[in-house]
C-alpha cells in the first residue's frame, strides 16, 4: 500500500465513523505504509474498549511485507488495553512473516506494557494420553506394593521403639503417652458406652420379636452375650475409635506436617516413630481391649433391659443364662481382634497424616481419609478373623 493511498483509507474511514475530515478519529484505524521492505503501520482514532474495542488485525497481512516494522501513531488520540491487544496480533503477526518489531513509535507506556509480554502466545498443551491397560494396572500395583513396604517397615520401627521403650531407652515422652491413653481411653468412656448399650438393645429387641415365634425367648441371652463378646462389641467399639481418635491423628500429623514440625524433628534427629506414631499407637493398643470389655459389658446391659421388659423372667435369671451361656474363649477372641483392630487403626491414621499435604484443606482431607481407611480395614480384618475363626473351629 503506498502511503497516498493509506492516507486516503484513513480519512475515508474516519468519515465513515460519522466525522468531517479535519477532526479526530473516534474509532481506531490502522493503515499499512511504506514499501514492502520498510513497512510502517499507522494507527490513528481513539484505540479504547469503550469507543470501538479491537480494530481486526489479519495474521496475514505482513505475508508480502520483509524487513523491520515501524509505528506511526501521530494520529492517535487515546488508547488503554484495547492498543495493548492490538499490538500484541501484529507482533504475533510479524513474527510468523519472519519481521523485525520496531516499537520507537508507539507511547511510552505501551511499550512498557508490550515488554511485559512474552514473545511468543502460549500453546495449548496436548491432551494427556491414556497409558495402556497394562502399564495402568502394573503402576497400580506397584504403588500398592510400595506402600506395603512403607507401612510394614514403619510398623517395624514402632515395634522396635515400643521394645526400646521397655529398658527405658527410647524417645518417646511419658507427657505424650499418658495424654494419648486419657485421650484414647476414660475420655472414650461415653460415647463407647452409648453406642454398645444401643446395639445391644436393639440385637436383643430383634431377638425377641423373632424368637417368639418359637417360644424360645430365654435364648435371647445367649444371643446377646455371643454376638456382642464375639463380634458386636468390638466392631462398634472399633469404628468409634477409628472416627474420634484415628481421625484427630492424622489432623494432628498433618498439621504438624503443615507447620514443619515434623522437618524439625528430622533436622535433629529425633526418629518420628518414637516421639509421635509409638504414643498414638501405643495408647490405642493398651485402651482398646479395655473399651471392648467396657462396650461389651454394656451391650449386655442393654440388652439385659430391653429383654427384661419384654419378658417374663427375673434379672438373675437373665444374667445366669448370659454367663452360662457365653465361654470365656469368646472374650479372649473379640480381645484379640481389638488389639488388632487398635493397632491397625493407630498406624492407617498415623501413615495418613504423614503422607498428607502441607495446606490447610489437607487436613481435613487427611481426617476423612483416616476415618475411611480405618472403617473399611475394621471391616476387612473381621472378615479375615470370622474365616480363621471358621477354618480352626475357634
Amino acid at each position: 500500500m503506498t502511503e497516498h493511498a493509506s492516507h486516503a483509507a484513513l480519512q475515508n474511514a474516519g468519515q465513515t465513523a460519522g466525522q468531517s475530515a479535519g477532526q479526530p478519529f473516534q474509532k481506531p484505524v490502522w493503515a499499512l505504509e511504506g514499501e514492502p521492505d520498510a513497512p510502517r503501520l499507522v494507527l490513528a482514532g481513539t484505540w479504547t474498549v469503550q469507543n470501538g474495542g479491537l480494530a481486526p488485525f489479519p495474521p496475514d497481512a505482513l505475508a508480502q511485507a520483509h524487513g523491520t516494522l515501524t509505528f506511526d501513531c501521530q494520529g492517535m488520540t487515546d488508547w488503554d488495553s484495547a492498543l495493548v491487544a492490538f499490538l500484541w496480533d501484529v507482533k504475533q503477526a510479524t513474527g510468523h512473516a519472519g519481521l523485525g518489531f520496531e516499537p520507537e513509535g508507539l507511547p511510552q507506556a505501551a511499550q512498557r506494557l508490550l515488554a511485559l509480554l512474552p514473545a511468543t502466545a502460549a500453546t495449548k498443551a496436548p491432551p494427556p494420553q491414556r497409558p495402556p491397560l497394562l502399564e495402568r494396572v502394573g503402576t497400580r500395583t506397584l504403588a500398592v506394593l510400595d506402600e506395603t513396604g512403607t507401612v510394614t517397615e514403619l510398623a517395624l520401627e514402632t515395634a522396635r521403639e515400643a521394645a526400646r521403650s521397655l529398658t527405658g531407652r527410647s524417645g518417646m515422652r511419658t507427657k505424650d503417652l499418658l495424654t494419648d491413653i486419657w485421650n484414647a481411653g476414660p475420655a472414650a468412656l461415653l460415647i463407647v458406652g452409648v453406642v454398645n448399650f444401643l446395639v445391644g438393645a436393639i440385637l436383643a429387641f430383634v431377638g425377641l420379636v423373632e424368637l417368639r415365634r418359637f417360644a424360645a425367648e430365654i435364648y435371647v441371652a445367649n444371643l446377646v452375650g455371643i454376638a456382642c463378646a464375639r463380634e458386636i462389641a468390638a466392631i462398634m467399639t472399633a469404628i468409634v475409635m477409628a472416627g474420634r481418635t484415628g481421625g484427630a491423628y492424622a489432623a494432628r500429623i498433618s498439621t504438624m506436617l503443615g507447620n514443619e514440625e515434623i522437618d524439625a524433628l528430622m533436622v535433629f534427629g529425633i526418629p518420628v516413630s518414637s516421639y509421635i506414631l509409638l504414643p498414638s499407637i501405643l495408647s490405642l493398643g493398651l485402651m482398646m481391649p479395655l473399651l471392648y470389655i467396657y462396650g461389651t459389658l454394656i451391650a449386655i446391659l442393654g440388652g439385659f433391659v430391653v429383654s427384661i421388659s419384654m419378658m417374663d423372667i427375673s434379672p438373675i435369671g437373665y444374667l445366669t443364662t448370659t454367663f452360662n451361656g457365653v465361654p470365656l474363649h469368646e472374650f479372649v477372641f473379640g480381645l484379640t481382634k481389638s488389639f488388632c483392630f487398635a493397632c491397625f487403626i493407630g498406624l492407617a491414621a498415623c501413615r495418613v497424616g504423614l503422607k498428607a499435604g502441607r495446606s490447610a484443606a489437607d487436613v481435613g482431607i487427611a481426617a476423612t481419609r483416616a476415618v475411611v481407611i480405618g472403617i473399611v480395614g475394621i471391616i476387612a480384618m473381621d472378615a479375615i478373623f470370622a474365616i480363621l475363626a471358621n477354618t480352626l473351629g475357634i
